[in-house]
């Protein structure tokens, strides 16, 4: 089975230095991008990701700080990343809570204004899970009746991927191909922002999804309390999160 595509999509994952979203790096990244005509490319980078790589991180995926060394940083290659991905809706495993918050991170890091508003995301993880309830390596046994090799390998785990997802259109019927289909099955909850730090209420208004203002919206807040948005953004939170609260608060001095 091939993709229906309106647009193009890419299959990515990432090996990172742990799993804090805010404060870890990519160590490697790997990118499968298919079009709606039905062709493939796809990009592997090494990355230096200027922070010690943890023994037990390079334990499970084989980088290590040697190994990197040379290797361009992360700010170097974010414009080959996002000129890849620009004009794509992304897939990948378990992607929703972990790549996909990670890679925005580098990106904004790196002085890239990424953002989801005109793409959705595929966690293949989700409908897996959804349908099966196994892990990454299960799921390629399962669907496709082969092998992992080279395991947490960023480009290994990537053409996994995309494998299992053609593999779930062709198993279940009720499964649309369609990216926007796959996008809101996959969607565990609505967020504003990808720690889930502000969520939307029933009206689709932002409220704090955590602390003492949690289940408040957050215009509200901004408007009672000015300086919560000042301690916020000067805290360690997610850099995408800080921007997701500074574009409301700039929404509400407009409506002003």
């Amino acid at each position: 089975m091939e993709l229906k595509l309106n647009k193009p999509i890419c299959f990515f994952d990432l090996e990172t230095t742990g799993i804090d979203v805010a404060k870890d790096r990519i160590v490697e990244i790997s990118i499968f991008k298919v079009f709606p005509n039905g062709n493939k490319e796809s990009k592997t980078w090494l990355v230096n990701p200027t922070i010690p790589i943890p023994p037990q991180s390079t334990a499970i995926h084989g980088i290590s700080n040697d190994k990197v060394a040379n290797e361009p940083t992360f700010a170097a290659l974010s414009s080959q990343v996002y000129n890849m991905i620009k004009d794509s809706d992304l897939a990948g495993y378990n992607s929703d809570r972990f790549d996909i918050p990670l890679l925005a991170e580098e990106l904004l890091r790196a002085g890239v204004d990424f953002d989801m508003k005109n793409r959705v995301s595929v966690d293949v993880q989700t409908i897996f899970h959804k349908m099966e309830e196994r892990t990454l390596s299960a799921a390629l046994k399962f669907y496709c009746n082969k092998k992992i090799e080279n395991a947490h390998s960023a480009e290994a785990d990537t053409m996994a991927t995309y494998e299992i997802m053609l593999a779930q259109l062709d198993r279940y019927p009720e499964l649309e191909n369609d990216i926007k289909s796959l996008s809101e099955f996959t969607t565990r909850k609505k967020i504003a922002d990808f720690a889930g730090m502000i969520a939307f209420d029933e009206d689709g208004s932002e409220i704090f999804a955590f602390g003492k203002h949690k289940g408040v919206k957050v215009d509200k807040v901004l408007e009672a309390e000015p300086g919560y948005f000042s301690w916020i953004q000067n805290a360690d939170f997610p850099l995408y999160t800080k921007k997701v609260l500074t574009a409301i608060k700039l929404r509400k001095l407009n409506t002003k």
